[in-house]
């Protein structure tokens, strides 16, 4: 039978702990029998999860013996991981162990060095932090997780039910993913990413910075029809000065960052208005709804209809 590890240390975020055990532990083969054997692993006797205090029936010498392993987020994601768990989590990789992270246990296993050169995710939270404090690494805050293969990792907490239903599947077929799925009362598949989830700030201005008054124009501008000479005009730059310092400050081009700001708006409006997808695109200064559409869903992973579905309050 299939083992996973599910690895407890102490400041365990409980729901990333208990996610996998659920999830794993409902997966029923056809013939009725389990799919998996789960094994709780700690470091020491006992462990701290905050709100209570869990004795791991297994220690750390059980990763061995798994053939996946699951990384919990833990409280603060920041904080050292012993020399043990990264030593026995880097042998079971290298004796071919699947390793999975749920949320901000991304942390955890970037900290082995595993993740050096791969793409990955976390909680979109924390994916700023992630992508400092691993540089090696290509985030990408807008999934839901992340399957290099042998290393896979997840977002926020419900995002590791999409993970384990999908190693479900990797490993008995969909039959087998949509059973555990339908135990679990969560869809086989989410449409979209964690994008949709991320708050709608407007795209951050750098202050006291000479690009402060022209995106704070923008923004109270964002539905007209701008050009890029427009927005040079107004900033007193020529087109090509302003793109350069529109790259050194946030990494993007002037249009780039205004799409993004009028996506921004497009989603407030979504979720707090009535009005048709094809009035909000010509409110936020799209002239073609099919314009609209589409980039509405490059940016935040799905369609317009669907996140005012998601997100659209009772009230609104």
């Amino acid at each position: 039978m299939h083992a996973v590890a599910v690895l407890a240390l102490d400041g365990v975020i409980p729901s990333d702990l208990t996610t996998p055990i659920d999830v794993f532990g409902c997966a029923r083969l056809p013939d009725g029998r389990a799919a998996y054997r789960i094994l709780v692993c700690g470091l020491g006797p006992t462990v701290d999860a905050g709100a209570f205090t869990l004795r791991p029936p297994w220690d750390l010498t059980a990763l061995a013996d798994a053939d996946t392993i699951i990384v919990p987020g833990l409280a603060d994601p920041t904080a050292p991981v012993p020399d043990e768990v990264l030593d026995a989590l880097r042998q079971a990789a290298a004796a071919g162990t699947r390793i999975a992270s749920i949320c901000v246990g991304a942390f955890v296993l970037a900290a082995t060095g595993l993740l050096d050169g791969h793409r990955a995710t976390t909680h979109w939270v924390a994916a700023a932090e992630f992508a400092a404090r691993y540089p090696a690494l290509d985030v990408d805050p807008a999934v839901l997780y992340v399957d290099n293969g042998q290393l896979l990792t997840s977002a926020g907490a419900a995002a590791g039910i999409d993970l384990c239903l999908h190693m479900i599947r990797r490993d008995h077929g969909s039959a087998v993913a949509a059973d555990a799925a339908r135990l679990s009362v969560v869809p086989l598949e989410r449409e979209g990413g964690q994008a949709q989830f991320i708050v709608h700030d407007q795209p951050p201005t750098p202050r006291g910075s000479a690009l402060e008054p022209v995106m704070r124009w923008l923004q109270e501008n964002s539905a007209q029809d701008l050009t890029l000479d427009d927005i040079a005009a107004h900033a007193g730059m020529s087109t090509r000065t302003l793109n350069r310092r529109f790259r050194e400050q946030t990494g993007t081009t002037p249009l780039q960052w205004l799409l993004r700001a009028r996506i921004r708006q497009a989603q407030y409006l979504l979720e707090s208005t009535g009005h048709p997808v094809d009035r909000i695109a010509g409110q936020v200064g799209f002239g073609s709804p099919t314009a609209f559409r589409d980039r509405f869903k490059r940016i935040v992973g799905t369609s317009p209809h669907s996140y005012r579905a998601a997100f659209h309050g009772a009230d609104g």
